[in-house]
């Protein structure tokens, strides 16, 4: 950077004995250099990112208290370890599933942590199914528990996310179920990075379940060589979309695999430069204020939103699907595709 002035050889001097180029009264001179280092652009803060961890207590194949209560041991201690802020998506439907107390206890482990919990309905049923009415009553029956479990620290249940997220449609339904929520003080938490976390879950807990260790490795191993490709397309996408860093919401699952594999997932977000941060500090990118337009019976992606909106396209030639072995694991496992 080089500084150019009329009379390069003049100079004058500061009362402190210090002198300035150019015939330059201290305080004209630090007025330059204040207009200077302003007019320079300033170094990008990076891409950030919220992890958001649905189905709470526990998403799981296998029916056993002690499966989900170590899952969360190990997913919230892992956590705080890396220092990753997360929030929580409770499913209050799956209390009953295995022990109702431990269940419960559980998003007290996630508050005691540091953590925070979101409503994702009771039932985690699709709006498409239930209409409007039907969905709008499985939100509130969802926060029976949630709501004053987080008054009793003196914290609001603010936070609520879509199950598949579906957000309804005609579009009659989408704003009737939008208007409730904003009513209800809810903000909705959207997705803008996920890595089909949960085609991987469920043959991890297979795995686990057969004792097969060569398998437990093998579908670890895919899932994290998958995870790293996806983040830094969505990263590409971000970028694209909106020519600048971004702060990202990525949804993950309350899951074994996720919480065997939470070192090497912080690991990868340190590789690729980002910085996890809270739902609320991520949701303050103006991003978050563009409109979204899309009514449809598919749950996507906000990215994929804001692209239709903004008459943007995403790198779609450059994206990669889940292994197709890990999705076949997945059908022979699950039929609820």
């Amino acid at each position: 950077m080089s500084w150019a002035f009329a009379n390069p050889r003049a100079r004058d001097t500061a009362p402190d004995g210090l002198s300035f180029p150019g015939g330059m009264k201290l305080r004209r001179y630090v007025l330059a250099a204040l207009a200077l280092l302003a007019s320079v652009p300033a170094q990008a803060a990076g891409d950030t990112v919220a992890l958001t961890f649905d189905d709470l207590p526990i998403m799981t194949l296998l029916h056993a208290q002690s499966y989900a209560d170590y899952t969360n041991k190990i997913l919230l201690r892992g956590l705080r370890r890396h220092h990753l802020p997360a929030i929580g998506f409770v499913n209050e439907g799956k209390f009953d599933d295995l022990e109702r107390a431990a269940q419960i206890d559980i998003l007290r482990q996630w508050l005691d942590a540091g953590m925070n919990l979101g409503n994702h309905t009771f039932s985690h049923e699709s709006p498409n199914k239930l209409l409007a009415d039907g969905y709008i009553r499985d939100i509130a029956r969802g926060e029976q528990v949630t709501r004053p479990m987080l008054a009793a620290r003196h914290r609001d249940l603010r936070w609520f996310r879509h199950p598949y997220l579906e957000t309804g449609m005609p579009l009659a339904t989408k704003l009737k179920i939008n208007n409730w929520l904003a009513a209800h003080g809810y903000r909705i938490a959207p997705v803008t990075m996920e890595n089909s976390d949960w085609l991987f879950s469920e043959p991890y807990d297979d795995a686990i379940a057969r004792h097969d260790k060569a398998r437990i490795r093998r579908i670890k191993a895919s899932y994290l060589a998958y995870t790293a490709k996806i983040v830094p397309w969505y990263q590409r996408a971000g970028h694209q979309l909106l020519g600048r860093d971004m702060s990202f919401v990525m949804l993950l699952h309350d899951t074994r695999l996720n919480a065997d594999c939470i070192d090497d997932l912080a690991a990868l977000f340190k590789k690729n430069r980002l910085r996890p941060v809270t739902l609320e500090k991520a949701m303050s990118d103006p991003a978050y204020r563009i409109v979204d337009p899309y009514v449809g019976a598919d749950g996507i992606e906000w990215l994929e939103r804001w692209s239709q909106q903004l008459h943007k396209e995403l790198p779609w030639d450059s994206f990669m699907d889940p292994p197709a072995e890990i999705d076949a694991e997945y059908t022979r496992i699950d039929h609820d595709r």
